[in-house]
């Protein structure tokens, strides 16, 4: 027993001259502890601070936060995936387990845990993302969410279908977006900006740090739609903003949000008979941005450039979206694949060279166009 204990002891005198050793205590604290300690020290916005603290509190702790950090093996981590795709979507997995991963590599990098738990875990297939078609509005039904959504919101349609706008951008809309021929996109509203205790009722964008913003193309039909809508409403002073969609009435100073927003535009394609087959409305606020995308791509506007203005942290993002929406990729594919294999005009046949002839093996085989059986078949080339 005193030699193992020696030789234990020389294991860990080596270890700490290389600087690998981990003291068992730093990896004894539970994951609920550290994970609150986690999320005050990550440099994240409210929403972003708001949308971490009640995954922790409502998937992670309850699973896993009586565990300590070096107690939590692979098979927890799979138990908690199985019970996370039992409630999510597979993208929304995903993103969650990101987080999870920040969580134990940050374990990792402090010399808590020798090993993250979560590396090489296994996550639930994710679809590619790409939009369907039927699931953009034409022209006519946005037209027709416009006209029944209600005068006052009207804009906001135009606002999401003509320049790319998300919900949250749209319902912040001010004066001092319009640049000449140029929206500058700076804030989008917050979760709370509804309630009469918010102290402030703007955000920074989307997966951008306050201050920064996107500068969208200003369509004239969307000039005309802002001052028709200034005409008729004119605009409400919020903080230091001239903001267009401000609530009136009790709610007065109060500022609209997607979760209360979204009944007016569910009713508003009701009303326009934009149903499915369960009679549920067809369309969502986002589906709004899929017609502006889409029209852009498919009038030959570069993806990149599309990507910036609907502000996606990353092209492919964009591209996985509505890549297959770009027409002319796929007539420059059918264009390519005609001349090479498409039938060989006369006059070129007849100028071709002479080409060497090859002998041929009895396995040998061509492709031979056959009208009878469709685009080819395979014949044997006998040799001579």
């Amino acid at each position: 027993m005193k030699t193992q204990a020696r030789q234990f002891a020389a294991r860990v005198e080596h270890l700490k001259s290389q600087g690998l050793f981990l003291d068992p205590k730093r990896g004894a604290v539970t994951v609920r502890a550290y994970a609150a300690d986690w999320l005050e020290r990550r440099l994240v916005g409210e929403n972003t601070h708001r949308n971490y603290d009640s995954f922790l509190r409502l998937h992670l702790v309850p699973q896993l936060g009586r565990k300590t950090l070096a107690g939590v093996e692979r098979a927890d981590i799979d138990r908690f995936v199985a019970a996370l795709g039992a409630k999510l979507s597979a993208s929304t997995v995903h993103d969650r387990m990101t987080l999870v991963r920040s969580l134990f590599q940050a374990a990792v990098d402090e010399r808590r845990i020798p090993r993250s738990p979560v590396d090489g875990a296994k996550l639930p297939r994710v679809g590619t993302g790409a939009v369907d078609e039927d699931a953009i509005p034409t022209r006519e039904e946005i037209d027709l969410i416009a006209r029944h959504i209600g005068p006052y919101y009207r804009l906001s349609v135009y606002l999401q279908a003509g320049a790319g706008l998300r919900v949250s951008e749209a319902l912040a809309f001010a004066t001092q977006c319009r640049r000449g021929g140029v929206l500058r996109v700076r804030e989008q509203v917050r979760r709370t900006a509804h309630r009469a205790d918010c102290s402030d009722r703007f955000g920074p964008l989307k997966h951008r740090t306050p201050g920064a913003y996107r500068d969208v193309p200003l369509p004239a039909f969307l000039e005309r739609e802002i001052d028709a809508h200034l005409r008729c409403w004119g605009a409400t002073p919020v903080g230091d903003r001239d903001v267009l969609f401000a609530r009136r009435g009790a709610a007065a100073g109060t500022m609209p949000t997607a979760t209360t927003y979204g009944p007016d535009f569910r009713r508003a394609v009701r009303a326009a008979g934009l149903l499915g087959r369960d009679r549920a409305p067809r369309y969502t606020p986002h589906t709004l941005r899929h017609f502006f995308a889409s029209t852009a791509l498919a009038h030959g506007v570069p993806l990149h450039e599309v990507s910036r203005w609907l502000g996606h942290t990353s092209i492919k993002t964009t591209a996985d979206s509505y890549g297959h929406l770009v027409p002319t990729v796929w007539e420059r594919c059918r264009q390519a694949l005609e001349q090479a294999l498409g039938p060989v005009p006369t006059a070129a046949r007849a100028t071709a060279p002479a080409v060497a002839h090859r002998t041929a093996r009895p396995l040998d085989r061509c492709w031979t166009r056959s009208p009878e059986l469709g685009f080819a078949q395979v014949t044997s080339v006998v040799p001579t």
